[in-house]
C-alpha cells in the first residue's frame, strides 16, 4: 500500500468518475471530488465535496489545496463543451503542489488534453478506455419490456472494457511511481460481438433475450426517435460500422498497471443483472 495521499476528482459524478473515486478509497486514500451542485452529489461516507467548475478556473484553488493527484476531464459545463480552460487550471494546480495528473481521454484532441501533454511541470498520464460495458445498459428498457435487443452491425468486435478497471487504472497513476508520460489504452480481456453481449446478459439474468439486426436506416430512425443529435448518430454509425483497430484489440494494460486481470463481460453483467430485469 502506497503512503496515504489526497487526490481530487473532476467528474465525479459520471461512470468513470465514479469508479475512480471508488478506487481510491479501497487503496486508503483521501478523495475530495468536485461538483457544480454539491446538493445533488451522492458519494460514500468519508468523500469530502466540494463545489466548482472547470470552465470557471480562478474559484478551484481552495478545491486544490492539500492535493497530491488530480483526475481531469476534457469537457464542461452541463453542454459538455471542450474545456479551453487547461492552462489556467495546470498553474493553479502547480501552485498548489499537485504532482500527478491523469486525463480521460475525450475520443479526439480537446485542448485540456492538449494542454497537460505540453506541461512538464507534473506528472501526467492519459487514460484511453474503448467502449465502456456500461454502454450496455442502453439495452435495458428494451430487454425488461420486450425480450429483445435492436442493433445493427451485430458482428462488430468489441474489447469493451469495464469501468471499475479504467478506475483502478487511474488510482494507480495517481498515487504511485512509473506512470507519468504515459498514454494508456485500457480494454477488457476479450473480443465480443453484440450477439456475445446478449448472450452473456441473457444467462447473467436467467432469460432469453432475442438480438434483431437494423439495417443503418434502421438504426438511425432509432437513435433519432431517442432524441440524439445527428453529430452523435454519425459518431455511432462510423464507430459501430467501422470500428477503429485500437477497439478491437485487447490490451494488457488493466493486468501491467494494477496486477489484476482485466474484468470480463460476464462479471459486469452479473453485477448489473437487476437492471435487466422486470
Amino acid at each position: 500500500m502506497t503512503q496515504t495521499q489526497k487526490i481530487l476528482v473532476t467528474g465525479a459524478t459520471g461512470t468513470v468518475g465514479r469508479q475512480v473515486v471508488a478506487e481510491l478509497l479501497a487503496r486508503g486514500h483521501e478523495v475530495r471530488v468536485l461538483t457544480r451542485d454539491a446538493s445533488k452529489a451522492a458519494f460514500p461516507a468519508g468523500v469530502e465535496v466540494v463545489e466548482g467548475d472547470l470552465t470557471q478556473p480562478d474559484g478551484l484553488a481552495p478545491a486544490l489545496e492539500g492535493i497530491t493527484g488530480l483526475h481531469l476531464i476534457t469537457f464542461g459545463g452541463a453542454s459538455f463543451t471542450p474545456l479551453e480552460t487547461g492552462p489556467r487550471i495546470l498553474e493553479l494546480a502547480r501552485s498548489a503542489g499537485v504532482r500527478r495528473i491523469t486525463v480521460l481521454h475525450g475520443g479526439g484532441p480537446t485542448p485540456l488534453e492538449d494542454a497537460v501533454r505540453a506541461d512538464d511541470g507534473v506528472e501526467w498520464t492519459v487514460l484511453m478506455p474503448v467502449e465502456f460495458m456500461a454502454n450496455a445498459l442502453e439495452w435495458a428498457d428494451g430487454i425488461v419490456a420486450s425480450g429483445k435487443v435492436r442493433e445493427p452491425f451485430v458482428s462488430r468486435l468489441s474489447a469493451m472494457v469495464h469501468e471499475g478497471d479504467i478506475g483502478a487504472v487511474a488510482a494507480v497513476a495517481l498515487t504511485e511511481e512509473g506512470h507519468a508520460g504515459q498514454e494508456y489504452v485500457i480494454t477488457g480481456p476479450e473480443l465480443l460481438t453484440v450477439g456475445d453481449k446478449v448472450a452473456t446478459i441473457a444467462a447473467a439474468v436467467g432469460r432469453e433475450i432475442a438480438l434483431v439486426e437494423l439495417t443503418e436506416e434502421q438504426a438511425v430512425e432509432q437513435w433519432r426517435a431517442a432524441g440524439l443529435p445527428e453529430n452523435v448518430i454519425g459518431f455511432l454509425l462510423e464507430a459501430y460500422g467501422n470500428t477503429p483497430e485500437v477497439g478491437r484489440t485487447v490490451a494488457s494494460t488493466v493486468e501491467k498497471v494494477t496486477g489484476r486481470p482485466a474484468r470480463t463481460f460476464a462479471q459486469w453483467a452479473g453485477e448489473h443483472a437487476d437492471a435487466f430485469k422486470a
